[in-house]
């Protein structure tokens, strides 16, 4: 028997950046997984991205790739507005799918993905990479242990400088799904509810821009949601920022929860606990991001458990930043349905 048929071959859709600096490792780190093929656009692109990453196949298709039988899974990193597409196409052909964020443009294209993975059997994730850590994970159980009293209000404060190499569609494509809402809003969502538990149901916004972005598309914003637990939560998320720094605190009635340099990539940050007995900082044994969603992913399709982030999870992170998208063009207070439902 060959070593491709004794392993999980995956896919790779998208011979994109965070691909080659994240997801290859994360799926070599898997007992019997590795990438056996990549897709782009550019077959040319395509080869070389295979050479340097030691990949045996590459295609300048995704029905191409979805051809290939040993295939069982795929990550989807394309542009968003390719998602949809791109994902219909993977469960018709039985493949397991892993896909980043945003899972689409629109709630509609988003639910429909959802349903065709379900219906063909397959296992779908949304690559929210941050509540993979650490940070995030003690924060949660910190939170719900009630360290913290009730929970009331939360920040997060995510912005930063977008580095050259990934400015280009990000700053001035709207209909690849460009704009700092759907790159680092939709982050933001999805870590709050995994940390609250709660839904966000409202919210109010304010775009900006900086000209660093253009085509209409913000590279900054201030939104205020509200969860159907009652907590007000401020975001500041943008493009533009070099030496903010990033972090997310939760204040309860009883203590406060204080992360910095969490909304990171990285295996990195700190986390202090603030109450009547002073400030104390939380013991975090960090790991990578990357590699704990993956694993998670893995175990789903051996039928062990769900993935980190659901395809359920992605669906409803994009309903609150399309909302925070909506209020920024109305001005006026956007009331978030569930999608779900």
């Amino acid at each position: 028997m060959s070593i491709e048929q004794e392993i999980t071959c995956w896919g790779l859709i998208g011979a994109s950046t965070i691909a080659s600096q994240h997801m290859i490792n994360a799926i070599r780190s898997q007992s019997g997984h590795d990438v056996l093929a990549v897709m782009s656009s550019s077959q040319d692109r395509a080869d070389k991205y295979a050479q340097e990453h030691n990949v045996k196949h590459a295609y300048s298709s995704v029905s191409d790739l979805l051809s290939n039988p040993k295939i069982q899974a795929v990550y989807i990193s394309t542009t968003n507005e390719l998602h949809y597409e791109q994902v219909m196409a993977a469960a018709a052909a039985g493949k397991h799918i892993l896909c980043e964020k945003p899972l689409a443009l629109n709630l509609d294209d988003a639910k429909a993905m959802l349903t065709s993975c379900k219906d063909a059997g397959v296992v779908m994730a949304t690559n929210h990479h941050l509540r993979n850590a650490a940070t995030h994970r003690k924060i949660k159980e910190l939170v719900q242990a009630g360290e913290i009293g009730k929970p009331l209000f939360a920040r997060v404060f995510h912005a930063v400088y977008l580095p050259p190499n990934l400015q280009g569609w990000r700053l001035n494509k709207p209909k690849a799904g460009g704009g700092v809402i759907l790159d680092i809003t939709v982050h933001d969502v999805d870590v709050l509810r995994f940390i609250l538990g709660a839904e966000p149901v409202e919210a109010i916004a304010m775009g900006h821009n900086a000209d660093l972005a253009s085509q209409g598309l913000e590279d900054g914003v201030m939104a205020v949601l509200r969860f159907d637990n009652g907590m007000l939560v401020q975001l500041h998320d943008a493009f533009t920022v070099k030496h903010a720094g990033t972090g997310i605190e939760i204040h309860g009635d009883a203590g406060s929860l204080i992360g910095r340099n969490v909304m990171s990539q990285q295996p990195v940050g700190e986390v202090i606990l603030r109450n009547e007995a002073g400030e104390k900082e939380i013991k975090i044994e960090h790991e990578d991001l990357y590699v704990y969603g993956v694993a998670a992913f893995c175990a789903a399709m051996r039928g062990e458990g769900m993935p980190s982030c659901t395809a359920e999870d992605g669906v409803t992170s994009l309903a609150a930043a399309l909302a925070v998208s909506e209020a920024c063009q109305t001005g006026s207070s956007v009331i978030i349905e569930s999608p779900l439902v």
